[in-house]
């Protein structure tokens, strides 16, 4: 990507043109592009198609406060029957999810307790329509989140740079179902789902949510530090499945591509082809390769110049998570003499995504931190023993793997820590990252070395004579 110049071959060899933009009434202004470094937090965990109680503690997974910017995936959060997959989507339980985990960023101890009711039931299950859960999702944004901006280009910057960022795009409000920021006049300031809290005000909350999806069982949420939502837009969500036949949501991916300041960040949730049997790895192969091949993301912005990305790997920063279901390619007896052991090397040769990538088979070019964690799967039920381990947990047995993992492509982005949650809520432990990444951020004011005099250019003597252009 060049930047810092007119898409003009004629004018580029004129450095008069470096680092200046144009105000809108002629006169050049100079205007800065800074690296700033975040950190983001990256969390994936299959909850095994269980509902939270209201007294599950997310702390120790979140490391609250310390993050610019969450990104929380869950797979499996209905069960992946007939109903689920084929009927109607249950949002419950991703109701009960966005309430722990705002409570967990943002300590609230002001509760609500009127509102939304389940729109239907059946037996002890409550079902909520796809309108109301965008509904429950408002009352975790903060004012600035629920105002989020569909393009967040710097005006100014635009028109130096017109061919790298989008030019002059309408700053108008997103309206897709899935991240709406419309006001809605029947939303009732609180909400009541049995075993659940929720906040009946923004005003204290240090975290909004940004983007929310679910897909059956996937499930994904965005948060970002109340400062940092004025600079995030291009706001977009591209859903693929990759499930039954190849075409149902019981696996697949969710993707949440979204700009933040002048930086474009991709984030994959994904839970791929399970199975344990040899060849099985290749269908996980396949799932990733359709995902990358599919994943179409809408051109919000309405210029011809726009250059925001459209595909996964056309953007800045990439982070892939979710359960992969890669497994280690060994017998369980084998598998389970090198836990007894601790020998992780050599469990991590036998790991199946390691091998793939290696291979240049899947993930070509995408990076992961060393692993220096047990297998994430598949444990008994509330207990720290491998599924398989107990007569009782026999037929459930399956060899432990990883099949819980983090990667990312893209430069600029610098892995801190990468490292298993131990809860014990499901027969998966939760895998975390944090990241600090770095952004692209304008500045304004006159860059260093440029005088006053010196900025006393006629926009003529810059532009090439044999070009037609309008300038604002």
């Amino acid at each position: 990507m060049n930047k810092g110049t007119f898409d003009f071959p004629e004018a580029e060899s004129d450095p008069r043109l470096k680092g200046l933009a144009f105000t809108g009434t002629g006169h050049p202004m100079a205007l800065s592009q800074d690296v700033q470094t975040f950190r983001v937090f990256v969390a994936t965990w299959n909850v095994g198609g269980k509902s939270p109680n209201s007294d599950l503690n997310l702390d120790d997974i979140l490391h609250t406060d310390q993050s610019d910017i969450y990104i929380l995936g869950f797979q499996e959060i209905v069960p992946l029957n007939a109903g689920n997959v084929l009927v109607i989507e249950d949002n419950e339980p991703a109701a009960k999810w966005l309430a722990l985990i705002n409570q967990s960023l943002n300590k609230s101890s002001e509760l609500a307790s009127s509102g939304l009711k389940p729109t239907s039931s059946l037996g002890s299950s409550l079902f909520f329509s796809k309108y109301s859960l965008k509904k429950i999702s408002k009352t975790f944004r903060t004012e600035s989140g629920r105002r989020l901006k569909t393009c967040n280009c710097n005006l100014e910057l635009e028109r130096k740079q017109s061919k790298d960022l989008c030019f002059r795009c309408q700053q108008s409000h997103i309206s897709e179902d899935e991240f709406s920021s419309e006001e809605d006049d029947d939303v009732p300031n609180g909400i009541d789902i049995p075993g659940i809290s929720f906040p009946s005000s923004t005003n204290q909350m240090n975290y909004s949510l940004v983007a929310i999806k679910q897909m059956v069982g996937i499930f994904v949420t965005v948060w970002a530090r109340k400062e940092h939502v004025q600079h995030i837009g291009h706001l977009r969500i591209s859903c693929i499945s990759r499930g039954i036949m190849g075409c149902l949501g019981n696996k697949g991916c969710i993707s949440v591509s979204m700009s933040f300041h002048q930086t474009s960040f991709c984030f994959v949730c994904s839970h791929l082809a399970s199975g344990e049997k040899e060849g099985d790895e290749l269908r996980r192969n396949m799932d990733v390769i359709e995902i990358l091949k599919n994943t179409q993301f809408p051109n919000i912005c309405r210029s011809v110049h726009s250059r925001v990305p459209e595909k996964i790997l056309e953007h800045d920063r990439v982070i892939w998570l979710g359960d992969l279901n890669y497994r280690i390619a060994l017998s369980y007896s084998d598998t389970r003499k090198l836990l007894e052991e601790n020998a992780w090397d050599a469990l991590l040769d036998k790991d199946q995504l390691k091998i793939e990538r290696e291979a240049g088979r899947v993930f070509k070019g995408w990076k992961e931190g060393k692993i220096y964690f047990a297998p994430t799967y598949k444990y008994s039920c509330n207990s720290d023993t491998y599924a398989g381990e107990t007569k009782k947990s026999k037929k459930k047995r399956r060899t432990p793997a990883w099949c819980d993992r983090i990667l990312w492509h893209g430069t600029g982005i610098r892995l801190l820590s990468y490292i298993r949650g131990e809860s014990k809520f499901s027969d998966h432990r939760p895998v975390c990252a944090t990241f600090l990444v770095d952004v692209d951020v304008v500045s304004g004011g006159l860059k260093k070395g440029l005088s006053g005099s010196n900025m006393k250019v006629r926009i003529e003597e810059l532009l090439p004579p044999t070009r037609n252009l309008f300038i604002e």
